[in-house]
C-alpha cells in the first residue's frame, strides 16, 4: 500500500468514526424526554391560570431543556402585550432550533466527502494500475488485480460510510422538524391559556355596560307614581 493509499484509507476511518459519534449524539439529544420532559408537558396541560404559572416555572428551572427554557421565555414576559410575548417566543425558539440541528450538518458534510474520498481512492488505483503496466505490461496479472481491488474497496468504504450518514441526517432532520412543530404547539397552547382572561374582560365589561346605562337612566328619570283618587 503506498503513501496516498494509506492517506485515503485514514480519511476513511476517521470520517466514519467522526459519523457514527454524530450519528449517536443526536440520537441521544433529539430524544422527546430531553426536549420535552414529562413533568414539563404535564405542567403545561395543567396550566390554566396566571397562578398556576410560578409552579411551571419552579418546574422548568428543575428540568433544563429546550422546552423549559421557552416557557421560561414566556412565564418571565406575561406582563407584555401578547404580540411582544409572541415575537420573544420565536427569536428564542429559533435559537432552540439551531441548537438542536447542531451536529447536522457535520453528517450532511460526511455525506458529501466519503464518496470523494472513495473516488480519490479509485483514481490513486487507477494511476497505480495504469503505472505498473506501463512498466510491466500486461505480462503480470497480479499487479492489475491488485490495483483493481483498491479500486473497489476504497469505492465500496466511501460509499458504506456515506450511505448510513445520508440515512441519519435525513431522519433527524425530519425528526427535528417534527420537534419545533410540537414545541410551538405546546407554547401556543399556554400562551393562549394565559390571556384568554385578557380577553374575556373586555366581553364582561361590554356586557355590564349597557345594565349600567339603563339603570343609571331608570334613577335620573324615576316613573311617576299614580294619582291617589
Amino acid at each position: 500500500m503506498g503513501i496516498f493509499e494509506f492517506i485515503v484509507y485514514g480519511l476513511l476511518i476517521l470520517t466514519s468514526v467522526v459519523g457514527l459519534a454524530f450519528i449517536v449524539e443526536r440520537a441521544i439529544v433529539l430524544r422527546w424526554r430531553r426536549v420535552v420532559p414529562p413533568e414539563i408537558e404535564g405542567a403545561i396541560e395543567s396550566c390554566h391560570t396566571p397562578g398556576d404559572v410560578p409552579l411551571l416555572r419552579r418546574l422548568c428551572q428543575q428540568h433544563q431543556s429546550p422546552m423549559s427554557r421557552l416557557l421560561l421565555v414566556a412565564a418571565e414576559h406575561l406582563d407584555w402585550p401578547k404580540a411582544e410575548v409572541v415575537d420573544a417566543l420565536q427569536t428564542r425558539a429559533r435559537h432552540e432550533i439551531t441548537r438542536l440541528e447542531r451536529g447536522l450538518v457535520v453528517l450532511e458534510i460526511i455525506v458529501g466527502i466519503a464518496p470523494l474520498l472513495g473516488l480519490v481512492g479509485t483514481i490513486i488505483g487507477m494511476m497505480s494500475v495504469f503505472a505498473d503496466i506501463g512498466l510491466t505490461g500486461l505480462n503480470d496479472a497480479s499487479k492489475l488485480a491488485q490495483g483493481i481491488a483498491t479500486i473497489l474497496r476504497t469505492t465500496l468504504f466511501g460509499l458504506l460510510i456515506a450511505i448510513p450518514a445520508l440515512i441519519a441526517w435525513n431522519y433527524y432532520t425530519k425528526k427535528v422538524e417534527t420537534i419545533a412543530v410540537e414545541m410551538e404547539t405546546l407554547c401556543d397552547t399556554f400562551i393562549r391559556r394565559q390571556y384568554r382572561e385578557e380577553k374575556s374582560a373586555p366581553n364582561i365589561e361590554a356586557k355590564t355596560a349597557p345594565a349600567a346605562r339603563s339603570s343609571a337612566v331608570s334613577s335620573a328619570h324615576p316613573k311617576p307614581e299614580p294619582a291617589t283618587p
